[in-house]
């Protein structure tokens, strides 16, 4: 009897040692599946980061006047002036909708 509870106790050792080893490398696995995603986030921020100064280079006004000026006959751009815009008095706001009445709002007795 003492026998059959010793071979037991000593399967059920392997069994934990077993799942003790798969938890270890899922663990393992995991961490090191967070490591590339944090890598790869900083290198999508530091792209982004590239292109947004890139973008602001590109968008300069002294460059953009230079292009309009330089394509003019093709796409008839003329330079922005202050006379291009409008006053805000100009630009027709929504109202904001009148809230509903209740027609009876007495309490009954």
């Amino acid at each position: 009897m003492r026998t059959l509870l010793y071979l037991a106790a000593s399967a059920l050792v392997v069994a934990f040692a077993a799942w003790a080893y798969q938890v270890n490398y899922s663990t393992q696995d995991a961490v090191q599946r967070v490591a590339d995603l944090r890598a790869q986030i900083a290198a999508e921020r530091e792209a982004i980061a590239m292109f947004s100064a890139e973008w602001a280079y590109l968008n300069r006004p002294d460059r953009l006047r230079a292009l309009a000026e330089m394509y003019f006959p093709e796409l008839g751009l003329m330079p922005m002036t202050a006379e291009h815009f409008g006053d805000p008095a100009m630009v027709p706001y929504p109202q904001p909708p009148i809230p509903l009445l209740a027609a009876n709002t007495e309490a009954r007795p």
